[in-house]
């Protein structure tokens, strides 16, 4: 004689539609016959994370920032976030992010060795280096905590406790804006596609910042040339073979990227060696052009990709699209005709020539 069950109806804490009429059938020969309700569908996520160095007074242009992130992208992933800050963050800092998205966020604080000029800098010479620069009205010429910045981002983020356990970032700036949807998960782009330096926006550094780097990057080379890539992207940095630097770089308040290159014994050593020199302090030499062009050396090109769908602005300068059906595919409010890609300040021709592009 058989026994039937009906469970039906609703559930508290299951949606309905996982909600499904279960009959058991028992016997006398204990025959059982069970159905279970479908999963929720699964959402193939990378290891990877945000990366937000900020302040506790830039709270409204992280909020900002943030509430777009989420807007265009992560309201579909939830990636976690690491807010990174030379101080600790306040409650009410905390408070005012943590209810913008239900994803992770950690709040960490930069160790004061990674984040400090080191004790080892002349500091007569690197504050009359800043004077000069002051002198010349040079951006951010006489500030020594936008040094500082610099120096963590080449060559200290990826190693902070709260970052170690991430493979891949997106770094996001406070008062930066996304003004199209992004149809795809950049972070498993880079996995599948063996990509390990992204990119929506590349210009010319400042020449007065970085007098001496190239020379020391030649002497870096020289000492390890095995760690110059065969298939490398020189052609971006240098027309004349790496006789000379032509200032290019990726411009790197936006940019996706494998940490676990940042990491390599290649990076590694790099960064380390251009550190010893302290240009970071006795000029102002930019994160973005020690990314670029160790990318651009220690990198094979096609690990370095243009995420031309991904609308981007971070004054004076944005990206959008050219290309029709992403502009509408995304919902882009960003005009195609405002974009910075091919301006004369632009550097995105030099990548395409590399790339192959048009």
């Amino acid at each position: 004689m058989g026994v039937i069950t009906h469970l039906q109806g609703s559930v508290k804490g299951i949606p309905n539609r996982y909600i499904v009429l279960v009959t058991v059938f028992l016997s006398s020969v204990s025959n059982e016959v069970a159905y279970e309700a479908p999963a929720a569908p699964i959402i193939r996520r990378a290891n990877a994370t945000f990366i937000i160095l900020c302040r506790n007074s830039e709270i409204e242009g992280v909020i900002q920032s943030v509430r777009e992130v989420e807007d265009r992208f992560n309201r579909d992933f939830n990636y976690p976030y690491v807010f990174l800050n030379d101080e600790p963050f306040t409650d009410e800092f905390k408070t005012r992010i943590s209810v913008i998205s239900p994803s992770v966020m950690e709040f960490g604080v930069i160790p004061h060795d990674d984040w400090l000029q080191p004790s080892w800098i002349d500091e007569e010479k690197a504050s009359a280096a800043r004077k000069q620069m002051e002198l010349d009205n040079v951006i951010y010429g006489g500030s020594v905590s936008y040094r500082n910045m610099c120096r963590f981002n080449s060559g200290f983020f990826f190693r902070h406790p709260l970052v170690q356990k991430y493979r891949y970032y997106w770094r996001v700036e406070p008062h930066v804006h996304f003004p199209c949807n992004v149809p795809l998960d950049p972070f498993l782009y880079m996995q599948d596609h063996n990509k390990t330096y992204g990119f929506t926006i590349t210009l010319y550094e400042f020449e007065s910042t970085i007098r001496t780097l190239w020379q020391t990057v030649q002497e870096y080379v020289s000492l390890y040339p095995e760690h110059i890539h065969p298939d490398n992207a020189m052609g971006f940095i240098s027309a004349d073979e790496g006789a000379h630097y032509n200032l290019c770089h990726f411009w790197s308040n936006f940019e996706i990227a494998d940490m676990d290159f940042w990491r390599s014994d290649a990076y590694m050593t790099f960064f380390e060696f251009l550190d010893s020199k302290g240009g970071f302090y006795y000029e102002r030499w930019g994160d973005a052009p020690v990314h670029s062009i160790a990318a651009s050396l220690f990198l094979p090109q096609n690990a370095i990709h243009f995420f031309d769908e991904i609308g981007y602005q971070h004054i004076p300068f944005s990206h959008c699209t050219e290309n029709a059906e992403r502009w509408k595919n995304g919902r882009c409010s960003c005009d195609p005709k405002e974009s910075f890609d091919y301006n004369g300040y632009s550097c995105l021709r030099q990548w395409e020539a590399v790339a192959g592009h048009r």
